[in-house]
């Protein structure tokens, strides 16, 4: 009989988090169909909706998507993005790194009773943005992957302890469809850039000193360096699970940098986990979350994803107005003249192509936007047979299984690049005026310290 989620049943699921577009929930029951699994419950915003998850995808989506067994035919949103996620993202990323879910049916009343249930637990901002979808009729169960269940369906009373990593773009863009005026991107990252006007809208209370670029490289000592910068200044890129409760990191990335007291918490629990004098355990942690992300090999194969936007959003942009047959905006605003000779080798492109340049671009979109989670559990002599990977901590001499996933692997709307190209030139306009602004300050600045030079010497 198939499984329907009724109100009685909201009790056993606890709140883990949420990003834009979903709710997310933990299982705290002891069904074995349900222990090591979460939830992904849609959102709606609260001041109307430009999203609909009960509509099928638009006409042009479906010949975006029509390659893909399934996407097409299916009769709403929600079940084409977990097709998604099955037949796009896990070939390109590996099975065994991502779960697409089953999907479970779920009465109104137990979205009404989650809503109620989690309400004091969301961060106000998100309370005030959107709320659980009470029509959809069916939630997402995935692997929960901040624990390490029993193949018997129970979970290890072992500690383990999960870090949620949001890498963001690995590469800088050297695309000769970006302008000429926009040449900066191809020096400063993107997150670099978008930090700034992050801090000047109040969305963040100082700058993050995390460089992606280190995370991807390679080099140990590089992706050192990005994981405890991510610890220094978490935002919403890092998040840390000790047996999936959060210990570490902000909600709604409100985390600008932990305070003394969290820090001391995180210490505590890291006593749990990591074999330690005082004051190291952080230390060694982060050097095992690095070595870990490089030995899991997940960030060279997330970097070809994301190298799919081979043209950058100023290149993509003018293939998505031919696609959806509208006159392209950006050559208008420019004027044609002046945009002709570089961009006119993409409006003369056939449209199969046009539409797979937008394809590969919201791929792309997919893999800068979604996690990684990496989760490990000491390894004792009384498990030598464990079926995870195993690394090894040298400065205190511990075994560890890990494992790590791709979590978070949303279908972008077709629609929403507009946005990313209007947000795109946002972020670089602001940057490249506040290096202006700068360099105007640091002028003015010696041009007083010269003059005061000058008349002292006088």
């Amino acid at each position: 009989m198939e499984t329907v989620l009724q109100a009685k049943d909201a009790v056993e699921w606890a709140y883990r988090g949420e990003g834009a577009v979903n709710l997310v929930l933990a299982y705290r029951g002891s069904s074995p169909k349900f222990v090591g699994k979460v939830l992904r419950i849609p959102k709606v915003p609260n001041h109307g909706s430009d999203e609909n998850g009960h509509s099928p995808l638009t006409k042009l989506e479906c010949i975006m998507w029509g390659e893909f067994d399934g996407i097409v035919s299916a009769p709403t949103r929600e079940i084409a993005e977990q097709l998604y996620v099955q037949k796009v993202m896990c070939p390109l990323l590996g099975p065994d790194h991502v779960d697409a879910g089953i999907r479970l049916s779920a009465s109104k009343e137990f979205l009404e009773a989650v809503e109620y249930k989690v309400l004091l637990q969301r961060p106000s901002s998100r309370v005030d943005a959107a709320k659980v979808n009470s029509l959809c009729d069916s939630v997402l169960l995935i692997t929960d992957h901040s624990i390490f269940p029993h193949v018997s369906g129970t979970l290890k009373e072992d500690f383990s302890v999960s870090v949620e990593i949001k890498p963001k773009c690995g590469f800088l863009p050297l695309s000769d469809f970006i302008a000429e005026e926009n040449a900066i991107k191809k020096r400063i990252t993107r997150f670099r850039m978008h930090q700034a006007l992050k801090l000047s809208q109040g969305q963040i209370s100082q700058i993050s000193k995390y460089n992606p670029l280190d995370l991807f490289s390679g080099s140990k000592d590089r992706v050192q360096k990005a994981i405890k910068s991510l610890f220094l200044t978490p935002q919403n890129n890092f998040r840390v699970f000790l047996n999936g409760s959060l210990i570490f990191g902000g909600m709604d990335g409100s985390a600008d940098s932990p305070s003394h007291s969290a820090n001391r918490a995180f210490q505590d629990a890291l006593k749990h986990v990591i074999l330690a004098r005082d004051g190291m355990h952080s230390k060694y942690f982060t050097e095992l979350v690095a070595d870990t992300v490089m030995r899991s090999g997940l960030l060279d194969k997330l970097l070809e994803i994301q190298k799919l936007d081979s043209i950058d959003i100023e290149g993509a942009i003018h293939a998505y107005y031919d696609v959806v047959s509208k006159p392209c905006v950006i050559c208008l605003e420019k004027g044609r003249k002046k945009l002709a000779g570089r961009y006119s080798s993409i409006h003369a492109m056939p449209r199969d192509k046009k539409f797979k340049l937008v394809m590969d671009y919201l791929i792309s979109a997919t893999g800068k936007d979604l996690s990684v989670m990496v989760s490990f559990r000491s390894r004792g002599y009384k498990d030598p047979e464990s079926p995870y990977n195993v690394v090894y901590l040298e400065p205190t001499n511990q075994t560890f299984d890990f494992k790590a996933s791709f979590i978070d692997l949303d279908m972008k709307p077709l629609k929403k690049m507009k946005r990313y190209y209007e947000l795109d030139q946002k972020i670089v306009n602001f940057y490249l005026q506040t290096e202006k602004d700068k360099e105007a300050i640091e002028f003015g600045e010696s041009i007083e310290e010269s003059s005061k030079s000058c008349m002292a010497k006088c």
